[in-house]
Order: C-alpha cells, then structure tokens, then sequence
C-alpha cells in the first residue's frame, strides 16, 4: 500500500459466511457521525469463487422449509398434547358434573318432596268446596266455546271459541285465562289462541244449528292432573274487553280426576319416590355439559394459540421453572416487520417479578434462525423458580425506558404465556361482576374469584338463589341499606337492600328516577366494599347506571367499563371513559364505530372491542327441555325438522316444505323494522314462511304491527305467525324451529339473536354493523374475512338500510334453500359447531384485567 503524509490506512478483519456471493460495505466515524459510501454507490468486495445469487436464495430457501416443516411439527404435537389433556380435563370434568348433579337433585328432591305435601294439603282443604262445585260446567256454549277433545286430567285439550259474536268480536287478539277447582291462584295459566283454518272448525262440527258469525279460534291448553274442574274467562291481549260468561265465568268439568284421599295418597308417593332411569339420565346430560364446555375451552385455547404461533412460540411449549426456555418470534407479520434488529424485553408473573416495569426491562438480542432476516428470531431465557407466567414485548432498539423506535407489545397488553407451575393457581383477580352472570362464570373458571353485587329487586325470583341470607346492614343515604348474599348460577353474589324503597317497585328500569335510584346503588356499593373490606383487584362496571362506580371512591382497586350501548347516559358514559383504567364496549366492529363520538374520543386509547358470548348452558339444543327433540350438529337435520314440525303446530301454520324466517326481537326503530314488515312480505311472496315474536313499547308501533299480522293473517293464511307478548319457550322453538333468523338492525353494539340461532343451526340473515359484522360472515361474499378470524362462512349479509339492501341477503338465503338443499345442510351443520360462548371473550377480558392492574 502506497504510504505517504495523504494517506492514513485503517484495517478490519471480516468473518464470511459461506452463503455470501458479494460483500456490500460503507465506512463509518463513530466519533463524527461521517459516513463514507463511495459517492451514494457503497463499495463492493470481488470473493474468489463466490456462490451464485440463485444457489444462496435456493440454499436459504431449502433452509426456511425444513426449519418450518420442523415448527410444524412441533406445534402438531404439542397440539395434540393440548387435546389429550383436554380429554383427560374432560373425563374429570363429567366425573365433577355428575357429583355436581347429584348434589343439587338431593336438595331439589327434599324441596319438591316438601312442597308436594304442602300441595296435598292444600287441595286436601280447598278441593271439592261446596262452592266450587256449585258452579255451572258446561263441555260447550253452543256458537260460544268448545272442546274438541277430550278434557281429561294431566293431559292437553284443544279449546276452541267464537269470535265472531259476543264482547269479543271487534278485537284483534283473543287469550284464555285458565285456573281449576274455584280459581285457585297457583293452577293460572294464560295462553293465547290463534285462528283456526276453515276445515278444522268443519271437522270439529262448531258450525252446525248455530246462527250468527263464525271468526274461531282456538289453542291447546294443559289441563292439570290434580284438576276436577276448569274455570276460565277469554280477553284480548290487552286485557280491555272479556268474556266471563254474564259474570257466571265458564266452567267445565273434568274426567278422570282424583278424588281427594287419591290425590293426597299420589301427592305423597311421588314425594318419596324417584325415577332412577330419569335421574341417571340426568346425571349423564350433566357429564356431557360438562365435556362438551372442556372441549369447547380447549376448541378456544387451541384458536388462540394457532393465532399467535403463527409468529411466537417457546421451546419447550410450556416453560418450566428452574430451566431455560426458548423463544421464538418472526417479526413478519408484526409491527417489527423489516427492522435490521430484534429484541426481546421479558419478565415474569405478569411483570411483577422484582417489580419490574416493561419499559426497563432489558432488552435482550435475538438471533436469527436463518440468514438474511428470513423467518424467526429467537433468545434463551432462564424461568425463575417461582415463575407461574412469562411476559414479552419485543422492540428494534436496545435503549432502554419507553421504546424509541418500532416495538410490539400486543396492543398495549403484551404477551403471556403461562409457565408449568402450580404457583400461579391461587392467583385471584377479585371482580366485581355486572349481572352478566355468563362472564362471570367464564372468569371465575379461569380461576379467578368473581363477586357481583346487584340491587335487591324485588321482582327477582328468589328462590333461585341459592343459599341466600341477611348479614348485617349499614347506613348510608340517609337510610340503613342491608346486605344479602346468595349464589346465582355458581356465582357468589351479594344484594343491596336500601329501606328507603329505591328497589321496591316492581321492576328494574322504567321509572322516572331511574338515574337517581342508579346512582345511590352505585354509593351504596363503593360504602359497601370499604365497610366490609373487600378488597378487590378489579371493579368491573357496566354502562350508565354503574358508571359513578368509575369515579368513587374506590381504594385501590382498578376499575374496567364497558358500554353496552351508547345510546343512554352518554354523559355519565363519558365521565366514567375518563375516570376508569380500561374501557371495553360489546363487539370489535361497534368500538370502531363510537370512536369518533364525543364520550368516547378523547379517552380511545383505553377502549377495546370485545364481543359478548351467549350462555351455552341455556342455550343448548343438545339439552333444551324445551324442545320436541334434543340434537347436535351430527343429527341437526332431523333435529330441526322435529322442532319446525312443533313450531308450525302451536301457531297453526302449514305443513310444507318451504323455508321458515324467524325474528325475535323488540319492535323499536333500532332493530330496523321497516326492513322487519319488510322482510315478512318477501318471505311469503317467495312462499316460506313468517314467524315474529316481539313486541313494541311504543304503542303506535304495535299497532302498525297487530294491522300487518291482520293483513299477513288474511292474505297467506297458514304461513305467517306474529306473536306479540313475552313466551321464553316458544323462543327455544322459534330458534331451532326456523331455517333462517332476520337481525336487520340499524346499529347494534354486539346482538345475541344471531349467536342463539346458530347455535341452534338456524342460519343468520343480518345487516353489517356493530356485532353482527363480528359474528356473521356471507357464504359468498366473506371467505377471506372468515379466514382470517379463524372462522368459516356461515350466514347472509346486507350493507344498506333499505329494502333492496334486505332483498339481496334474503333472497340469496331462500334460493340456496330451494335450489341446493344439500349445500344448505352443510352450513346448518357448520355453524352448530362455531364457538359463541364466553370462554374466549373472557380470555380477552382476563387480559383487560391484568391491563388494569398495571396501569
């Protein structure tokens, strides 16, 4: 080299990877920050017999290969190791469910043995009255009512009256208000009739020598099998006209009954008897609730981590305390994408081992399993003994404190992964639960100690509550509040009692000092915690009428809101946005559409989208007492058919094969129904069926409705049923009777009805907003999207608000149904099988949790 008083020659020795086919290189002043690269050209280095560019590249792509062939691998058999325990997890589950059974059957027999005398009692006092049985029976009233079957007791009888004449005969709606044996409150039974077709009142003679109108109506009515005589009297839906005979009411005696020593001798047995195939039946549904909830979890589980090992997993899959872990992460498909450099930053226990806060953490470098930033990344680690959970975020740069440059920290809630160890079993996060009980079991099954404190209502049936009891009372407001405490659905909850009446009103909302009666229950509930020391992690409020939970005094507890709906209390809503740690509202897609709104936007950094599950214990076609028939997605087929052939017979629709629509829902503009009548005249127009059971607080609103079932009654007689009064055992049927659920709503935050139906294989046809987008996905339009949520096709959607918008979901629906039947099966059989619980969201919820806690 040429030396001279110009030239100052420095050197370096480079290592060469055997997979390089040219040498690229700048000169850098560390003390100056100068930089020499050949005039924006850089320098390049000749190698001696180099490999070619082509030989490399297929080099490291034979090497990404075999390394993810291997990953697959891998996480194939910890997969399949996730399942075996999940089966294990199960048979321990169905043992704990038929212990659980048995348990609750012995408390439920002593009480229906205990109530089973006290009915003999009472009919042995009451039964048989010379006043009763000097009241006029009568089988039928010539023109008025009839039976057209047998009247026998503990059996059902069809009861048909006229309409046409009498007080009755300028309303729209007729309903059978029931008892027996001289009015006995506890027999009241209301049904509501329906118009019977014109054969049948042919076939059952009603016609005959009988002048005057003829507008029949009847219903099948229960017929209790302690019954001697039936009294009953007929009204409208609204209770304004009745018929009660001239004040002599109707009455009709019954065959077959018992006499009083039988009824006592029969009450008696069957208060110390049991079915024993009837109660090993049981004890087998509660097995199978039970495995079918540890499959469900471990369906959920395996979701998730698939989501996530797509760019992080550990080697072994689960940590062990005491011994090294490997971690692996692949900034492809992260924020970290293209950055020259990874780092991991780790703690432990939900970042609380040692204390340490995720920004000073030290930044440890990862390797590259493959050259050239191709695939993963990975760095060891060594688990503390006492570890029960490890916590990661990765970044670009080792400066420590708040990452500088690019990081990925999951959205503000990091990763975590759980370690093998028993330590963090008896890590509690005490919640506050709303009346939500769903989530509040999903949560406590996580392990997690739940408490929800509620107002004590007294329109609330307590004696569902389990174990309830008065402990003590404190003052507060100006008035002593008392504290009861009871076990609702496995949760332990405790009811607020103030003596100044605020709950004694015979409802939960509607009245007109909902906001004042809300916000002393809020006061009471915060003078609560501190009086009797509950020392919560978490207090979880939801919507308006928690919302001063946000903003009291709440010691040191963390505080999480959710927005059910932010159409109410969107003041109080916004005070409390600012006041909690973390907010979530009810569904992904609904969070992003409240994000501008004034509440909401100047707190958005706290707000997640969760969307709500539906409590799989309730609805459960694999065990609905009421349903004709029980099935799962295996059998779903005749399953449904079971169901729609009861539906059709309760509300007197034709027995064909066409297409049934169902809708169940609130009649307000919310739920869009204008698309709602709508979609009814479509359905009939195309020949299916119409079924809708609702009802409107608006009372201009349910008469635009009671004049559209009179015109569809007309009309398609036989292929549409509106119903509109609260039936929660018609709604099983509706679900799992239809073929296919309208939800065409205006804006809803999460929605629930289109979750139920497919849970039931009855197939969603819905406009995209809020939850609806979440949970429902189009058979030709959203393979991709359902792809990307781990999820497959399973409804019809529409974007518009109206009636060409509903058109096109609707009839694409009942096209498929007619022309690809078997196509159709195979969504219905799909869809059985999509997880709507609230294992998942409470998975979410878990993490919002520990979120809080930090904060």
């Amino acid at each position: 080299l040429p030396r001279d008083s110009q030239q100052e020659w420095w050197e370096a020795n480079l290592d060469l990877p055997a997979e390089v086919y040219r040498v690229d290189y700048v000169i850098y002043d560390k003390r100056s920050g100068m930089y020499d690269n050949n005039g924006y050209k850089d320098y390049s280095m000749e190698l001696a017999n180099p490999m070619s560019e082509m030989t490399i590249l297929e080099l490291r792509l034979a090497a990404y290969r075999a390394f993810e062939a291997q990953r697959v691998r891998y996480l194939e058999s910890e997969n399949a190791e996730l399942m075996r325990a999940v089966e294990l997890a199960a048979q321990d589950a169905a043992e704990a469910g038929r212990k659980e059974y048995r348990k609750k059957r012995e408390v439920q027999l002593a009480a229906e043995a205990q109530a089973a005398l006290k009915r003999a009692q009472v009919y042995a006092a009451t039964r048989r009255q010379p006043e009763a049985m000097k009241m006029k029976s009568q089988a039928s009233v010539p023109g008025v009512f009839a039976w057209t079957t047998p009247v026998r007791a503990g059996q059902e009888a069809f009861l048909a009256y006229n309409k046409g004449q009498g007080p009755l005969a300028n309303t729209n709606s007729v309903q059978v208000h029931m008892y027996c044996d001289g009015w006995l409150a506890e027999t009241k039974q209301v049904v509501n009739l329906t118009s019977m077709p014109g054969s049948e009142v042919d076939k059952a003679e009603l016609r005959n020598n009988v002048g005057g109108n003829h507008n029949w109506m009847g219903a099948w009515v229960k017929v209790p099998k302690e019954s001697a005589i039936l009294d009953f009297v007929f009204s409208d839906e609204g209770q304004v006209a009745w018929d009660n005979n001239n004040m002599q009411d109707f009455h009709t005696v019954v065959t077959g009954a018992l006499s009083e020593q039988e009824l006592a001798q029969q009450l008696a047995q069957a208060a110390s008897q049991r079915d024993e195939a009837k109660e090993k039946e049981g004890e087998e549904r509660a097995a199978k609730r039970a495995i079918k909830k540890a499959y469900v979890r471990g369906a959920a589980l395996r979701q998730r981590r698939a989501a996530m090992n797509e760019f992080l997993y550990t080697v072994p899959y689960v940590p062990v305390p005491g011994q090294k872990v490997e971690v692996y992460y692949n900034p492809e498909y992260t924020a970290l994408r293209g950055r020259p450099n990874i780092f991991l930053k780790a703690g432990w226990n939900r970042w609380s081992y040692n204390s340490i806060n995720p920004r000073n953490a030290p930044a440890i470098p990862m390797e590259q399993t493959i050259s050239a930033n191709l695939g993963f990344y990975m760095a060891t680690l060594d688990v503390p003994e006492d570890a029960w959970c490890m916590d990661l975020m990765f970044v670009d740069t080792k400066v420590p404190g708040q990452p500088t440059g690019f990081f990925d920290n999951n959205g503000g809630l990091d990763y975590h992964i759980a370690v093998a160890s028993p330590a963090g079993a008896d890590r509690k996060v005490g919640g506050m639960g709303d009346v939500v009980t769903a989530l509040g079991r999903a949560v406590q099954e996580e392990g997690h100690t739940v408490e929800v404190i509620i107002p004590k209502y007294d329109c609330i049936r307590y004696e569902q509550v389990e174990d309830l009891r008065q402990e003590g009372s404190f003052a507060f407001g100006g008035t002593q509040v008392r504290v009861w405490r009871g076990v609702v659905e496995g949760l332990n909850t405790t009811f607020l009692e103030p003596e100044n009446g605020h709950f004694w009103r015979g409802c939960i909302y509607g009245r007109n000092d909902d906001a004042v009666r809300f916000e002393f229950h809020c006061g009471s509930a915060l003078h609560y915690l501190n009086t009797y020391n509950v020392q919560a992690h978490i207090v979880h409020c939801h919507d308006w009428q928690s919302a001063h939970i946000a903003w009291g005094n709440r010691g040191n507890s963390r505080c999480v809101f959710t927005i059910h709906n932010l159409s109410y209390g969107a003041d109080l809503v916004g005070r409390a946005m600012g006041a909690c740690d973390v907010a979530t509202t009810v569904s992904p897609t609904y969070a992003q559409e409240i994000s501008g709104q004034g509440p909401i936007a100047p707190h958005l950094s706290k707000l997640y989208g969760i969307r709500n599950g539906i409590d799989a214990d309730i609805w459960d076609p694999e065990d609905d007492p009421f349903l004709p028939m029980n099935y799962s997605y295996e059998n779903c087929i005749q399953g449904k058919a079971a169901a729609r052939e009861e539906l059709r017979r309760r509300l007197n629709l034709a027995n064909v094969d066409v297409p049934v629509v169902g809708c169940v829902t609130r009649l307000v503009a919310q739920k869009g129904i204008h698309l709602i009548k709508h979609a009814a005249w479509r359905t009939l127009e195309r020949g299916g069926q119409f079924v809708l059971l609702g009802s409107a607080p608006d009372g201009r609103v349910q008469a635009e409705f009671n004049a559209l079932r009179d015109q569809l009654m007309q009309q398609f007689h036989g292929r549409a049923a509106l119903i509109f009064t609260y039936d929660e055992p018609l709604s099983h049927v509706i679900y799992a009777g239809c073929d296919m659920f309208l939800v065409p709503s205006m804006f809803e935050p999460c929605g629930l009805t289109q979750m139920i139906a497919m849970q039931f294989g009855t197939v969603p046809v819905v406009r995209r907003t809020g939850g609806l987008a979440d949970t429902v996905y189009d058979v030709d339009h959203d393979e991709e999207r359902a792809a990307a949520a781990g999820m497959r096709t399973n409804g019809f959607m529409f974007d518009s608000t109206d009636a060409a918008g509903m058109d096109y979901a609707l009839n694409r629906a009942i096209s498929m149904f007619y022309n690809d039947r078997p196509g159709w099966n195979t969504i219905v059989a799909r869809i059985m099988q999509q997880d709507w619980s609230w294992y998942s969201p409470a998975l979410d919820y878990t993490e919002l949790y520990y979120k809080a806690l930090r904060s």
